[in-house]
């Protein structure tokens, strides 16, 4: 199991910070694996610095869970992280690809009518 974190040098420490990826376990396992994780969903939203954080089963692919989270700074992050998974739930992981991601820019999509519009455009090779 191989978890590539990308980072830049970091001169600003008030960039955000997102972490995104998936990892991959046994797709019988995914409920109980998930369900592990409550709680660490629960005091990650609380945590102060975290803008968001999800863990969700695939749509498509049994056994990947998506990962997205979202961090005011790289020290916000770094305050919540402990060791990572617990050993049972590192063990299930079959397959992991998760990266750390410096924003630099943001855009809202703010008009509803907008935000609907680019979550339902079909990519061209479905057309």
């Amino acid at each position: 199991m191989t978890f590539l974190l990308i980072t830049a040098p970091n001169e600003k420490e008030d960039l955000v910070v997102i972490v995104a990826g998936h990892v991959v376990v046994d797709p019988t396992e995914l409920d109980d694996y998930l369900s592990g994780f409550v709680e660490v969903v629960r005091q990650a939203r609380r945590t102060p610095g975290c803008l968001d954080f999800s863990l969700s089963a695939d749509l498509i692919e049994p056994g990947r869970i998506n990962v997205f989270e979202r961090w005011e700074s790289q020290a916000a992050l770094e305050a919540f992280r402990g060791s990572g998974p617990r050993d049972e739930q590192g063990a299930a992981i079959v397959s992991a690809e998760v990266a750390e991601y410096d924003v630099t820019s943001e855009r809202n999509l703010d008009d509803v009518a907008t935000t609907l519009v680019f979550l339902t455009r079909r990519p061209r090779s479905a057309r």
